[in-house]
């Protein structure tokens, strides 16, 4: 092994001391079409995670973005490899979540790609922009914001899983999550009791 990636590898955290279920290990995972329509009722809110290409901005809608830690501030995103925002965060090595609101369904579909001829830094030209720490746009009016450095990427796969540390946060805002199940964005109000 090479001194470059021995230095590496003694950075990721990953628990070495810990290993699979060997049996649990031979059995067959469930089919990916099966996958996907189980977690089409995993609810979750919706994000715009934004980052810069030189001077251009760039973003994309996203649903896999978790909280890690508090202490340090810590968020993971999941972003698809194949999406141009991907290669572009991995350059800056800077990206911002901009959590929305119910009433900014639009915007997730703008950065979603399911407005027709919208594209690119096109995209932009919806919602008020400006930039904090980073220099990722952040949207003014979004729930929450977190802009952020990314200090580690996995390679997951299809997607690139970043752990992130939080530079900046907004104050909340208030207001109703918006949320994707089943294929749709939604509204859903906050329970006025919890048992």
């Amino acid at each position: 092994m090479s001194a470059d990636l021995s230095a590496v590898r003694g950075h990721i955290n990953q628990r070495l001391d810990w290993a699979s279920n060997d049996r649990l290990g031979l059995l067959p995972t469930v089919h990916a079409d099966d996958h996907r329509l189980g977690l089409r009722q995993l609810a979750a809110g919706v994000s715009i995670i934004t980052t810069r290409a030189g001077e251009a901005p760039v973003g994309l809608t996203a649903t896999a973005v978790c909280s890690v830690t508090v202490d340090p501030p810590r968020l993971v995103v999941l972003v698809n490899k194949k999406v141009a925002a991907a290669d572009a965060i991995l350059a800056s090595g800077a990206l911002c979540i901009n959590v929305l609101s119910a009433d900014q369904a639009h915007l997730a579909k703008v950065f979603a790609g399911m407005v027709e001829g919208v594209y690119g830094p096109a995209r932009f030209d919806h919602g008020r922009w400006r930039s904090r720490v980073t220099g990722a746009p952040v949207l003014e009016g979004a729930l929450a914001t977190f802009d952020c450095r990314v200090v580690k990427v996995f390679d997951e796969s299809t997607h690139h899983a970043l752990l992130c540390d939080v530079l900046h946060a907004s104050e909340p805002l208030g207001g109703e999550p918006l949320i994707y199940v089943n294929g749709t964005f939604c509204r859903v109000s906050p329970l006025e009791s919890c048992e």
